[in-house]
């Protein structure tokens, strides 16, 4: 299971990196390998606000349509629009071609409430 170390989780499985004044978000390779092979990615627009716990899109696999949930609050000012002709991306590639969006986050704070690699292992651990 891949968990790069320099980035924060939340417990509904998406991972989130901080590029200077903004916050790539996408779902993590324990997310992708319980759903199986991605067919379908729904993202918000570009300058949506999206809100912390709140669904901002979604992921369709040949098993189920699973929400994506907001980490932090914050404006989209980017969407991956490679995933939308190449939704297996999610499953090759789900921390570098497969981030879903990047926001300005409204509170930058916010993202030490999120998981450390090491305290989402142990949580996915509890989980088997």
């Amino acid at each position: 299971m891949n968990i790069p170390k320099e980035l924060r989780y939340s417990d509904e499985h998406e991972w989130v990196k901080v590029e200077g004044d903004k916050v790539r978000i996408g779902i993590t390779d324990f997310a992708q390998s319980e759903l199986g092979d991605i067919v379908f990615v729904e993202l918000p627009e570009v300058g949506d606000e999206i809100e912390a716990d709140e669904p901002f899109g979604s992921v369709e696999s040949v098993k189920t349509v699973s929400e994506l949930y907001a980490p932090i609050n914050g404006k989209v000012v980017e969407i991956n629009e490679d995933l939308d002709d190449s939704p297996e991306f999610v499953n090759e590639s789900p921390y570098e071609k497969a981030w879903m969006i990047v926001i300005e986050p409204s509170d930058v704070s916010e993202i030490e409430k999120l998981m450390t690699a090491e305290q989402y292992e142990e949580m996915i651990n509890q989980e088997d």
